[in-house]
């Protein structure tokens, strides 16, 4: 916990730093808001399975760079549409190995089995896509915010990792996780300071895995924390 308010805090300065930096110099009718944005969340599991459960704190962390694109004379009301980077974890109870024939097979881990770590960790690029609303005007760079839009994600590399009993298990590019994910998105707040949530429309695995006999069809949620730049 300490570590996510240290990121938060760090994001913050720097952000708020930026901020301070920037000299207006004359009024420009045509400006555009929010063009780099970095984000931290907490990453949740939902629709899950009975008996799984995610058992730490899994993280994500999030920038890129949007195109504001106005859609009125006041410049208040924008479509932005942008190209980022996610990297998150999950640390839960799922067991991701191997059989015999090199396939990969699921189960729970239960109270009989001591491990130490247990995490998926996946990276994608991402294309978010916003209608945004504001309170900003040429001269006001401290205003309300709320955009809310779709992201469409490719993962380019996942990682599941587990230590514990049975040894140290660890497997990179599982074909069996979903390879795009997309889902809804919405932040809003003021200033620096905006609370962000995604919702997964598409399950973390392919609709042909497999888990006590029944299709794995988990979604990722993220909620935490969005801060925006010009």
């Amino acid at each position: 916990m300490k570590f996510l308010f240290f990121i938060l805090f760090s994001l913050s300065g720097i952000l708020f730093g930026f901020a301070q930096e920037t000299v207006v110099k004359d009024v420009d009718s045509l400006y555009k808001e929010d063009q780099f944005y970095a984000g931290v969340t907490y990453n949740l599991l939902v629709n899950k399975p009975k008996d799984v459960s995610q058992n730490g704190f899994s993280l994500g962390f999030h920038l890129g760079i949007i195109k504001d694109i106005p859609l009125n004379k006041k410049r208040n009301v924008a479509i932005g549409i942008g190209l980022g980077y996610s990297a998150n974890s999950f640390i839960q109870n799922i067991l991701i190995n191997k059989n015999n024939v090199g396939d990969f097979e699921y189960t729970v881990l239960d109270d009989s089995n001591s491990f130490s770590k247990n995490k998926y960790s996946n990276h994608l690029l991402e294309v978010p896509i916003e209608f945004r609303w504001r309170t900003s005007t040429p001269t006001n760079y401290n205003f309300w915010r709320i955009y809310t839009g779709f992201k469409f994600g490719c993962v380019f590399s996942n990682t599941t990792q587990y230590q514990g009993d049975l040894g140290n298990l660890s497997y990179t590019d599982n074909k069996d996780f979903n390879k795009f994910q997309y889902g809804l998105t919405l932040s809003a707040g003021y200033n620096t300071w905006n609370i962000y949530m995604y919702y997964a429309l598409n399950p973390v695995f392919s609709k042909d895995t497999q888990l006590n006999g029944g299709n794995l069809e988990i979604n990722e949620v993220k909620v935490g924390l969005m801060f925006y730049i010009l």
